[in-house]
């Protein structure tokens, strides 16, 4: 066994573990959000702490890392749209993660176009493949006296738009057409590598003897 190095998070100074985790726990996936503030102005930012929180009724979370943008839009008009961040898209992806103004327009910024939601006020982004339009389902903040931390944001979806160019036979998504973008340690990305299948296996009792 090799030798191991133990830290004691208590040890640490503020935000010493952010880069141990976001090294450790990868890939992740990347929602990209887009939200419009109650002024009116279009967000859209990358978050890659993202999952499904729940199957039924269908929930997804994101966690806003101190309070951004997207953090205050969703606040105020409860609504905000899950965009699929693919691999061909990743320059845009990360352009919008620069820290422009709140007045700033991201996806105009990065050569973007703006489509029209369904259910949600919300733009969703043209050029993404898959959009999930949510409302706002709740959050649950992890802070100190101070206000720092993050903030695990849940949105129930109400809305799917899916491009059929990466449908599968099944009716469901390809993930290799999909080719999904996916975040890693430091300013490293990952891309999608060998997808396998491998089917639950039921529990047998074992035989009597």
């Amino acid at each position: 066994m090799s030798e191991r190095l133990e830290l004691d998070v208590a040890d640490l100074d503020r935000w010493a573990t952010y880069p141990w985790l976001t090294a450790v726990v990868v890939p992740r996936p990347i929602a990209w959000v887009s939200t419009r503030s109650a002024a009116g102005v279009t967000n859209l930012a990358p978050h890659s702490f993202f999952t499904v929180a729940s199957a039924e009724p269908p929930v997804v979370s994101f966690t806003s890392v101190r309070t951004k943008d997207s953090l205050t839009n969703i606040r105020e008009t409860g609504e905000f749209v899950v965009n699929f961040a693919p691999r061909t898209l990743a320059e845009q992806v990360n352009r919008t993660g620069t820290d422009f103004p709140p007045d700033v327009d991201e996806l105009a910024a990065a050569g973007l176009t703006a489509e029209s939601s369904r259910l949600v006020r919300p733009v969703r982004v043209a050029e993404s493949p898959v959009s999930l339009e949510c409302v706002l389902a709740g959050e649950h903040s992890f802070r100190d006296e101070r206000d720092h931390g993050s903030t695990v944001v849940f949105g129930r979806v109400v809305h799917l738009s899916v491009s059929r160019e990466v449908l599968a036979a099944d009716g469901l998504p390809d993930v290799r057409a999909l080719h999904p973008a996916s975040r890693l340690g430091r300013d490293q990305w990952g891309a999608l590598g060998e997808v396998f299948e491998l089917a639950r296996e039921p529990y047998h009792e074992p035989a009597e003897r």
